[in-house]
């Protein structure tokens, strides 16, 4: 049985380990001692080991045959601002290249904000990235860091450029109850999505059928605009719907964090999910996502 490694224990990692044992035997790497038990009794087994603490990452060097890269770049390393680069997968890749062997395959969850406003074109994974944003930027460092790994070893990497990821408690809720606004209708961006399910889905199937080398748009079938999927949310919530602001209202307004979202347009195509890693989305438009996910939260709350 091959090992596998997850980088990155979060909602996705939990999602994607069911699918895992009994194929793989899978090793968790875990910063906080506090969540060794929990993912002990997820049925991994959980490594001690931080990206941010190279001398701690020694211990995986050679240990597994796959690795599932999903930790974000840190923002801020030793208190200082790390700015483009993302030092994680660096120190990541050096604990790999320095074991007795290297891992076979290695899948990496990148975002979709490496391409950049695109004026509401449709994007598909040939078009030339173009980050607008600091993270968007460590993101393609992280990116063309395993590229070039995997061009040097042999590895197998595919790269899966996620949109914005919803679940049961990833949904705008708390954004609409404090009446953050939306773009008016006629200078809305088109945003996209994945459901949190679909994205371990789509992992899982990366591991089998992704190419080297290869990147893929991890998105939905949806072709929706942010104040459309905010009222989309209100609606079914009985919230009261995001009021609207001009362009330029909203950039006098809004948060520079908050601003970035609305400022870049852009409808990803997925052909390449399935076609090649041979996909099926449980939940192809965000509707029928969002309505699974609320279902998902009133359970959750009964």
């Amino acid at each position: 049985m091959q090992k596998l490694l997850i980088v990155g224990c979060g909602d996705i990692a939990r999602r994607l380990l069911p699918r895992l044992l009994g194929h793989y035997r899978v090793f968790t790497l875990v910063r906080d001692p506090e969540q060794l038990a929990f993912w002990r009794g997820q049925g991994s087994i959980p490594i001690l080991a931080d990206l941010d603490r190279p001398g701690t990452l020694k211990r995986i060097a050679g240990l597994a045959d796959v690795i599932i890269h999903l930790a974000p770049p840190a923002a801020r390393q030793a208190g200082r601002q790390v700015g483009r680069r993302d030092i994680r997968t660096r120190y990541l890749l050096a604990a790999l290249a320095s074991g007795l062997s290297l891992p076979q395959r290695l899948v990496y969850i990148s975002t979709s904000g490496v391409y950049g406003d695109c004026a509401g074109a449709r994007v598909d994974e040939t078009r030339s990235p173009s980050p607008a944003t600091v993270r968007a930027c460590r993101r393609l460092d992280a990116e063309r860091q395993l590229r070039a790994f995997g061009r040097r070893s042999g590895v197998v990497v595919s790269i899966l450029r996620a949109p914005g990821i919803y679940a049961a408690d990833r949904l705008p809720i708390e954004r609409l109850r404090r009446g953050v606004a939306a773009l008016c209708k006629a200078d809305d961006v088109y945003t996209n999505h994945i459901h949190a399910d679909d994205l371990a889905r789509v992992t899982h199937a990366a591991l089998r059928y992704g190419r080297s080398n290869r990147s893929y748009n991890a998105s939905d079938d949806s072709e929706i605009r942010m104040g459309d999927y905010f009222d989309l949310v209100a609606d079914r919530l009985g919230l009261p719907r995001a009021p609207r602001l001009s362009r330029n209202e909203a950039k006098a307004s809004l948060s520079p964090m908050q601003w970035s979202f609305m400022s870049e347009s852009r409808r990803l195509a997925n052909q390449r999910i399935k076609r090649e890693l041979r996909v099926t989305l449980r939940y192809p438009r965000v509707e029928d996502g969002v309505a699974a996910a609320l279902h998902e939260r009133k359970h959750q709350c009964s």
